[in-house]
């Protein structure tokens, strides 16, 4: 296959609906048709841009989960992308609420001995800064990219809110200001990864489109926009598929460890347990994403790995 038919597998390996969200409902006009071209100009932005530095942020709080906790979502695809991403040279800064912190600590811990250029996270109390600011960059290194997983970000009333429509805003410490403020300054480039339409991100797609596709659509929506949106099924699954686009592009070939589902899921576990963290859908702490059985998850995954070494 040539470069752009590999990076064409790979976002068809990751664009499927296992929720059943909504995702493409509408054949003509859905959130896959909506971002056509995003995933693969996000790879090929990111790997053209000098010296890159990528800033990620994730966490999805589950007020509702045994016990309340942050999603396996989002933690295990910023994981992945530090594991994939540092190796090739680039520097990965990672920030979220403590039991995302706790969880990612874990997972570098196991999963390589290199370090990260920063993580930290944001306290507990009511103050409503992010502990990093995403418009300041770590000593030394100035951040060209901005990368949000799995994060919800404000609707058109500037609330937050889950997929079903509960008001998540007492949980949810706001990062989606330096998005905005991005969007309006072009300081430097932003990706977001999403899987329901509430995501940081999402405010790329016509209001129209999230309506006719998304159950609560006309709620949930978040109203913030990245320059790149990639829309997939499972959100680790973005991750998976834009580090997979940058090594293609690079033309690299990725450590034996980084597209393998037994050690994804060993680091999973670890996660799991560290956070805690919790599986989004059953809201039970389990090494489980979405309520999928560890088979269906990792199809994509095993997909990836195939394409990669066609």
């Amino acid at each position: 296959m040539t470069t752009d038919e590999k990076l064409a597998a790979i976002l068809a390996a990751v664009q499927t609906d296992p929720g059943n969200r909504g995702l493409g409902r509408d054949p003509n006009d859905n959130l896959f048709t909506a971002t056509k071209g995003d995933f693969e100009a996000a790879c090929r932005g990111f790997v053209g841009t000098p010296n890159a530095a990528l800033d990620v942020t994730t966490g999805f709080y589950i007020p509702t989960a045994n016990p309340p906790a942050f999603e396996t979502d989002g933690p295990l695809g910023a994981a992945f992308l530090f594991r994939a991403l540092v190796p090739l040279g680039y520097q990965v800064g990672l920030s979220g609420q403590k039991a995302c912190v706790s969880a990612l600590h874990a997972a570098i811990a196991q999963g390589t001995t290199l370090k990260p250029a920063y993580i930290e996270y944001r306290d507990e109390s009511d103050q409503p800064s992010y502990v990093v600011q995403l418009d300041e960059a770590w000593p030394g290194q100035s951040a060209t990219h901005y990368l949000a997983i799995e994060h919800v970000g404000r609707a058109s009333d500037g609330r937050y809110y889950s997929m079903r429509g509960r008001d998540i805003t007492a949980f949810t410490k706001p990062v989606d200001g330096g998005f905005l403020r991005n969007a309006e300054q072009r300081f430097v480039e932003t990706i977001g990864i999403g899987d329901g339409g509430n995501e940081i991100g999402m405010g790329k797609i016509p209001h129209e489109t999230i309506v006719k596709n998304i159950p609560n659509g006309d709620l949930i929506h978040c109203r913030v926009p990245t320059d790149h949106l990639i829309v997939c099924g499972v959100s680790n699954w973005g991750a998976y598929a834009f580090a997979a686009g940058v090594y293609i592009l690079r033309g690299v070939t990725p450590h034996c460890e980084l597209f393998d589902p037994n050690c994804e899921r060993k680091i999973l576990e670890i996660m799991v347990r560290e956070g805690p963290l919790v599986d989004g859908v059953t809201g039970q702490q389990t090494a489980t994403v979405d309520g999928l059985t560890w088979d269906e998850y990792v199809k994509p995954l095993v997909r990836i790995r195939e394409i990669l070494e066609s």
